[in-house]
């Protein structure tokens, strides 16, 4: 069972009447001979490791290898805890916890790349403040990992996930894509959904370029993590009230690609442009040695 772009897995939700989260386990137990325990318990490793990668830093302050990030997932936290939170309890626990996977990510610790390094706090950030302020099982979770998945692999076979290729719409615009499309399902909304909450994720954050200061994924990427969870947050609640994209998703998957393959070199992850070309940025990575 397999899918070559958006428009394929739809139909197959609606051949089969499974969400994505289900063809997309379908799809991975075939491809790798695998039965459906194998599968979740691979699924349920991956959840372990997002967990962990986000609450660690919440109790245990590390500094980043470049010494430019490290803390501030805490002291979102602590603003949170008392009361003083102005994005509201879901949206600052998901800004908190993708900021704490980029620490660790930068700190050499375990982290699952979903779909990269650099983005990698925006998915765990969004579905576990998903499950915790609406108190949802870990079996839902799951499923919007199998559902990040399936939109993940579309963008991976279809255009780019890769910075240097495509720009950060490539890497945060893809894992907020991915995070959109899995709220939606984990709060039972239709496939059509999901890929529309992902359409809107790519379009928001269309053009975004990558420009790590001193090289570094630290710095500003630890930011646009946050940007990304609460993207997909909006996205997904205007999709789950039935707001339509006017672009397919298939559409916006390509017109990412080709905004990403315009992109000047000097924004493509080379730190030669964007926030790293500023004289303070210079400066930093000239008093760190990078």
């Amino acid at each position: 069972m397999d899918f070559r772009s958006g428009k394929e897995l739809l139909e197959l939700c609606g051949q089969t009447g499974l969400p994505i989260s289900r063809i997309m386990k379908k799809r991975e137990m075939e491809l790798q001979g695998i039965s459906e325990q194998e599968a979740d318990r691979k699924m349920s490793k991956s959840l372990d490791i997002m967990r962990s990668s986000a609450n660690d830093p919440l109790e245990n302050e590390t500094t980043s290898m470049g010494g430019l990030i490290g803390g501030e997932a805490k002291k979102l936290g602590k603003l949170r805890a008392e009361g003083k939170s102005i994005c509201g309890a879901m949206v600052s626990k998901a800004m908190t916890y993708a900021m704490a996977v980029l620490e660790v990510n930068a700190s050499m610790g375990v982290i699952v790349a979903a779909p990269t390094a650099g983005s990698s706090g925006v998915l765990p950030g969004v579905l576990l403040a998903l499950q915790e302020e609406l108190g949802l099982p870990d079996e839902k979770v799951m499923d919007g990992l199998y559902t990040a998945g399936a939109v993940g692999y579309l963008l991976m076979r279809n255009a780019s996930v890769a910075g240097a290729q495509a720009g950060c719409q490539a890497e945060v615009g893809s894992a907020s894509a991915m995070a959109a499309a899995a709220a939606v399902e984990m709060m039972g909304g239709t496939p059509g959904q999901a890929l529309s909450a992902a359409t809107g994720a790519l379009s928001n954050l269309l053009g975004l370029v990558c420009d790590p200061i001193g090289g570094l994924v630290e710095s500003p990427c630890q930011n646009r993590n946050s940007i990304g969870a609460a993207n997909a947050l909006l996205n997904a609640e205007q999709a789950l009230a039935g707001i339509e994209q006017f672009i397919p998703f298939d559409e916006m998957v390509q017109a990412m690609y080709h905004v990403g393959r315009s992109l000047p070199f000097e924004l493509r992850e080379s730190a030669l442009g964007g926030c790293a070309a500023t004289p303070a940025a210079c400066g930093i990575s000239c008093m760190s040695g990078k």
